[in-house]
């Protein structure tokens, strides 16, 4: 790997303290999901990069979009959170595919998004659950559901089952839904970007390392030598500057650093094991993908399914002779699953569900436990309300980890400069990391290439303001 030496900064921009654009500048970018390498798209299409000036280098523990950017959903919303860059982020989308044949390259396509209550047919396999503790990924913030409103099916939502559909309303049409498929898209502006001159490089990285940069800080040895960078542990020092990364290779396991005067940490869930005290907590979710039977029609949609419970309560006895079951007996019991169902136009339906804490966060992507029993519950619930989905095969069972400003909530995501000069933050996107990728992409390269945010107002996303 060919890196251009550091210069030395002369100046740096009083509002942001990053280098003036001029100078030669080395940058990384810790992460290979979605909002890494969108960084990496847009800092190479910036006006001001220039390959003979700007080396940029894209880590990545496993695999390019192995984590949440790979097993996504992929709506697109203009409608989603938060506000200030989630409507720039869906035109951007648009942009995007138009200039590189995004509908071939990554599925994009106008989609209609809409609410759908149901309950289990007659014809629906015996239910299977899994005893979790789940929590909603805060994707739709839903009104009032225990009054659903009475409608008909839309004539072209034809596969799902007339007698299990209850309600249905519609949340947005076309004009402000999409959908991509996650792991092309991430794959794609990868590969555009290193077309352009990015380095991807696989490896985990274990430091930030950091030298003080306070004229009057101590020296090593009481004389004039400066003090040797140090990895990052906390922000108590105010005059801390980023000057290299050091990670493990993966293909060799030998430990490199690469010389750095700008980095962009945007490792999802695992940004706080590198950046302490990031506020960003993990949160699993499992999916399923089935091929249906036949070609479904477009629509994204946010439901509640009613099934029967015939699950045995807990530490009971199974004596059904018993008063008490008897009269447990003449009420049947219901349980209400919440999945997510997104048709593809790869004659795929994608199904995922809450969210859990269930499991700690692994080392790295490759490493996460899919849970059985939760993707069988996501098939339970499909087939419940849909003879095609019943009918079709399970293409494909995983789970990753989201990464949460709050658990279950819509905080987030942290855009922008840090207390360390050089060093930049772009995590914490919750379940709408697809969709707000582009904006948090091209808001990082102007930051990075300009001295400043000029396409959406990040204030209220500002690191610092919680660092």
């Amino acid at each position: 790997m060919d890196l251009a030496p550091l210069a030395t900064i002369n100046v740096a921009d009083d509002r942001t303290g990053m280098p003036e654009p001029e100078e030669r500048r080395n940058i990384v970018i810790i992460g290979g999901g979605i909002i890494g390498c969108t960084t990496a798209y847009y800092l190479t299409r910036h006006p001001r990069f220039d390959p003979s000036l700007h080396t940029i280098t894209l880590l990545e523990a496993t695999n390019i979009a192995c984590g949440a950017s790979g097993k996504a959903g992929g709506l697109l919303a203009s409608w989603a959170y938060p506000t200030n860059i989630c409507g720039l982020s869906f035109d951007l989308h648009g942009q995007l595919a138009e200039e590189h044949n995004g509908v071939e390259q990554w599925g994009y396509r106008r989609v209609r998004c809409g609410q759908l209550t149901a309950t289990a047919s007659d014809k629906a396999p015996r239910p299977v659950y899994w005893n979790n503790s789940s929590i909603l990924l805060g994707k739709w913030r839903r009104g009032d559901w225990s009054t659903p409103k009475p409608s008909v099916l839309p004539d072209d939502l034809d596969w799902f089952s007339a007698e299990a559909a209850k309600a249905y309303e519609e949340i947005a049409d076309t004009s402000s839904t999409a959908q991509v498929h996650p792991l092309q898209f991430t794959k794609a502006m990868a590969r555009l970007a290193s077309e352009k001159g990015t380095n991807i490089v696989l490896g985990m990285v274990t430091d930030i390392n950091c030298t003080i940069t306070n004229e009057n800080a101590s020296t090593e040895g009481g004389d004039d030598t400066p003090a040797a960078p140090r990895p990052l542990s906390s922000f108590a020092d105010p005059f801390q500057r980023v000057v290299s990364v050091t990670y493990t290779d993966k293909a060799s396991g030998e430990m490199k650093t690469i010389p750095s005067d700008t980095i962009v940490l945007a490792a999802g869930p695992w940004t706080p094991t590198l950046l302490p005290g990031v506020p960003i907590s993990s949160l699993r979710a499992h999916s399923v993908t089935i091929r249906p039977r036949r070609p479904v029609s477009a629509y994204c949609l946010f439901t509640e399914i009613t099934l029967p419970d015939t699950s045995p309560p807990p530490n009971k006895p199974l004596d059904q002779t018993t008063p008490e079951a008897k009269k447990t007996k003449s009420a049947p019991k219901t349980r209400t699953l919440s999945p997510e169902l997104y048709a593809r136009p790869n004659n795929e339906v994608y199904i995922c569900g809450r969210g859990d804490v269930d499991c700690p966060l692994p080392l790295t992507a490759d490493l996460v436990e899919v849970s059985t029993a939760a993707c069988a519950e996501l098939v339970t619930a499909a087939a419940a309300i849909s003879d095609e989905l019943r009918d079709g095969m399970v293409s494909g069972r995983r789970a990753c980890y989201l990464p949460t400003m709050d658990v279950g909530g819509s905080g987030g995501p942290l855009i922008g400069n840090t207390d360390v000069e050089g060093l930049v933050l772009a995590a914490g996107h919750s379940c709408w990391g697809i969709l707000n990728a582009p904006a948090t992409g091209k808001a990082v390269s102007e930051l990075i290439l300009d001295g400043e945010v000029r396409c959406a107002d990040l204030g209220s996303l500002d690191p610092r303001k919680i660092l």
